[in-house]
């Protein structure tokens, strides 16, 4: 309750009349702005550009929270509040129409999210919750799993077998194939190279664009695992060229790659820019991210596309 003078007393809750003074007036828009804030905040959530979508339904199934479908041929974001904003389907859309923005939306919504997800059936909801653990979301996590507990007789699942089959999970496989555990045979002797490397630092928050090693380069943009998976890395792709290394799956704050990028083709004006990923999908945001750069830089520059297997092959060499 407010007291606001000694003839005018004014709760919150009260049904707005003529008698009510200024101050009521004053709480109801000061509730109004309050709640609008509570429904609408800045945070990351993806955009899906329907020009470059072919409706192929790749980014729905990776998506765990259902928070994508394909209506009327294409990918539709269907709730803001079902985006965790953490791009799993951004790797999986082969034609790069999947991108993370920063804008006014709904806030994430674990409990919705897992009420919409629980009439889909219990597979789908252990493969969200792996999603979480896997992308160390451990407050999304705890809340989902309290709200299983707590409705545990009323739900149509079994709640006891999903928080198991989620408990002994590692994170060898969690529903992203670039986390998946693989062992597979290497050569008994390895040739020796000596190292291309010509400049230091190589990991994109630690670089200058302005360091004058940049200047009119051919740039290589490598994702962190290329040269572990590459035996030919240094010889082969690497001599003569610039390197800088990005994971576009773990690193943070990747507007400042972004920023870096558009510098080196602008201002460095380096000469080519060549992008190595792995086979994995979630590296395919390295991919996106160069191509974003080239179109909104004033410098124009070719790009060259090198997918690596896991194995060490290479998958596909390109010009793009």
């Amino acid at each position: 309750m407010l007291k606001s003078n000694k003839y005018c007393y004014v709760t919150f809750f009260q049904k707005p009349d003529k008698s009510h003074c200024f101050e009521y007036r004053i709480i109801i828009i000061f509730a109004y702005c309050f709640t609008l804030i509570l429904i609408y905040m800045k945070r990351k959530i993806i955009t899906i550009d329907e020009n470059l979508c072919t409706g192929c339904g790749i980014c729905a199934d990776a998506c765990a929270e259902g928070a994508i479908q394909i209506i009327d041929g294409k990918a539709r974001l269907i709730s803001e509040m079902f985006c965790d904003g953490l791009g799993a389907c951004i790797g999986s859309c082969p034609e790069g129409a999947i991108t993370i923005e920063e804008k006014e939306a709904e806030p994430y919504d674990e409990i919705k999210v897992l009420q919409h997800l629980i009439t889909k059936g219990e597979n789908t909801v252990i493969a969200h919750l792996k999603h979480l653990k896997s992308h160390h979301q451990g407050q999304w996590l705890k809340e989902a799993v309290g709200y299983l507990v707590e409705h545990k007789t009323e739900l149509p699942v079994n709640v006891d077998k999903i928080i198991h089959e989620v408990h002994h999970s590692g994170h060898e496989h969690d529903g992203c194939p670039g986390s998946k555990a693989m062992q597979f045979n290497s050569p008994s002797t390895v040739s020796e190279y000596e190292s291309a490397l010509s400049h230091w630092p190589i990991q994109m928050h630690l670089i200058s664009p302005q360091a004058p090693y940049f200047q009119n380069a051919d740039l290589v943009l490598a994702a962190d695992c290329v040269a572990y998976a590459l035996g030919s890395f240094h010889a082969k792709y690497l001599k003569n060229k610039k390197l800088i290394i990005a994971c576009p799956k773990l690193d943070s704050h990747q507007d400042i790659y972004l920023e870096k990028l558009i510098a080196l083709i602008d201002e460095a004006k380096i000469n080519t820019l060549t992008v190595m990923i792995m086979e994995v999908p979630c590296c395919r945001g390295l991919l996106m991210m160069a191509q974003q750069a080239v179109s909104q830089a004033t410098n124009k520059i070719p790009i060259k596309l090198i997918i690596v297997g896991i194995k060490g092959d290479i998958q596909k060499e390109q010009w793009i």
